[in-house]
């Protein structure tokens, strides 16, 4: 089992300060063109792996989606979820406890053969970098889908992940030609190291200690492929400066984003069987 950072008293605490927490998919910047992966929701029957707060699960629902079974390891997370979910109003919103880290075995519980090329949507916003064993996860995924599904998410960018030591310094700047200045100059960057070296990352994020897994771009493309996907939608989010000016709320919270980006959305299509041509 992962380690369970969100039931811990301190860490949830802190999380559910944040912005994205509070105000759900207002406050998460990066969901407007997370949302555009998305099909019609008309009818569709969605699974949402890490559903947290559930913010995700009822848009799905409010948008069309007749089944929306949402699916965290955190009690705490599950727990907020129900109490925010009216449960009148959201009738096909189910949320229960499951680790998506498990087994085969535990897997081929949680998603049963019954379940077999009958969802339309799975859909994860920031909890697949917290898994050990994704390509396992991806593969039940696939399984489930039905042909023209889609597998729509969200993870910490690789080049967030990847460094020893993460976080924006400073560095004196090169002197631009033709100019003179007195003044040193100096120039933000986010230090880049160990990229290609995949696997645990232990960082200190609103808590000591906790842990992540890194994969590169490449891993998580290959992945998909390697599972039978088609890779129909890529974007490496960052704020534009558009996007800033309309919304000032960001400067502190999102400040670094336009140095690099910060998350990878991904969305991948499993392919429609062949058709023998005659």
């Amino acid at each position: 089992m992962p380690q369970n950072i969100y039931d811990t008293p301190g860490f949830f605490t802190n999380y559910s300060k944040l912005l994205r927490s509070r105000e759900g998919l207002k406050g998460a910047p990066e969901w407007p063109r997370l949302q555009s992966f998305l099909p019609d929701l008309g009818g569709a029957r969605v699974l949402d792996l890490g559903c947290g707060f559930g913010w995700y699960s009822r848009w799905m629902h409010d948008y069309g989606a007749v089944e929306v079974r949402a699916v965290d390891l955190s009690e705490n997370m599950l727990g907020q979820a129900r109490l925010m979910t009216d449960a009148g109003q959201y009738r096909g919103v189910t949320f229960e406890r499951a680790d998506l880290d498990g087994s085969d075995a535990q897997l081929q519980q949680l998603l049963p053969a019954a379940d077999n090329g009958t969802l339309d949507v799975v859909f994860s916003a920031l909890a697949l970098h917290y898994l050990e064993n994704l390509p396992r996860l991806v593969a039940h995924v696939h399984r489930v889908l039905r042909p023209g599904g889609v597998f729509v998410f969200s993870v910490e960018h690789p080049i967030f992940t990847a460094p020893s030591a993460p976080g924006v310094v400073e560095i004196p700047a090169p002197p631009q030609s033709g100019t003179h200045t007195a003044a040193p100059q100096t120039r933000r960057v986010w230090p880049l190291d160990s990229y290609q070296s995949e696997g645990l990352r232990v960082t200190n994020w609103l808590a000591d200690g906790v842990r992540k897994q890194h994969r590169t771009v490449a891993t998580y493309v290959n992945m998909l492929i390697d599972a039978g996907f088609e890779l129909t939608g890529f974007n490496e989010w960052y704020p534009t400066g558009a996007e800033l000016e309309a919304h000032p709320e960001w400067a502190n919270e999102h400040k670094n984003e336009t140095i690099k980006p910060t998350f990878l959305l991904v969305r991948a299509t499993k392919k429609e069987p062949a058709v023998d041509k005659l």
